[in-house]
């Protein structure tokens, strides 16, 4: 039976999508089968950051809704074997069934190693949906201070409802953080989680969202060394934290 994973944050901008999708590529290239769920009805950009835009034709609803099953829906990445998405409905008059969808993700549970669902950034109905679904999550944050207590906020809806709950804290710039007199230890207090690991800033993320290729098929270095990290501590390997 595989394992569901919700991928939040309180707010947007923190890279969250870019590390479902790092560490869904990575998990795949690692041999384990991977359901995306993207969440974001209306401002999906999961099928972006995969290269996937021209391939996800079906979304979660197809499947909730029996348009379509659960083995032909997904679609499959043209070139990390083991790498699947269902996309976000582009509108929505209704909102999902959550029992619909919990049914899905434990069907999926079946058919795949990880189910990671992209949630939209909040605590809105996307993020209640993905939560009725989820075995364990993790909660993205940046190092200033709004996506800090945006990320409390979160840690705090989610707290007696999943477990475990793990930090990474995304977009790291040491430079900027050295001025701010802040450390990756006073996140983790904030948050009041435990880390999962760092990612940096790196404008290879960009670079390779915007020619609709998987970070890990243009870099070997920066945030694809720290989504590789922490996809190794997702499979329970010991690996120490990377040096920024």
């Amino acid at each position: 039976m595989g394992i569901s994973i919700l991928i939040t944050s309180g707010k947007g901008g923190t890279g969250k999508t870019s590390l479902t999708g790092g560490l869904a590529s990575c998990l795949a290239a690692l041999g384990r089968r991977v359901l995306c769920i993207d969440l974001d009805i209306g401002l999906r950009n999961l099928d972006l950051n995969l290269g996937m835009d021209d391939r996800a034709m079906m979304d979660f609803t197809d499947v909730i809704d029996h348009r379509c099953s659960l083995r032909d829906g997904p679609a499959q990445h043209p070139k990390i074997p083991g790498l699947f998405l269902l996309t976000a409905p582009v509108s929505l008059r209704d909102a999902p069934d959550p029992r619909k969808f919990r049914a899905m993700v434990r069907d999926a549970r079946r058919l795949y190693d990880y189910v990671l669902m992209d949630s939209p950034a909040g605590l809105g109905s996307g993020f209640q949906l993905a939560l009725s679904a989820a075995d364990r999550a993790i909660v993205v944050s940046n190092t200033d201070p709004a996506s800090l207590r945006d990320a409390q906020r979160t840690v705090s809806e989610l707290q007696g409802k999943i477990s475990p709950i793990h930090l990474v804290v995304n977009r790291v710039q040491p430079r900027l953080m050295r001025r701010m007199h802040t450390t990756i230890d006073q996140a983790m207090d904030t948050a009041g989680l435990p880390l999962l690991g760092v990612v940096p800033e790196d404008k290879q993320v960009l670079l390779a969202a915007s020619m609709g290729v998987p970070l890990i098929l243009t870099s070997r270095r920066g945030a694809a060394v720290a989504y590789l990290n922490i996809t190794r501590r997702l499979l329970g390997q010991r690996v120490p934290l990377m040096r920024l």
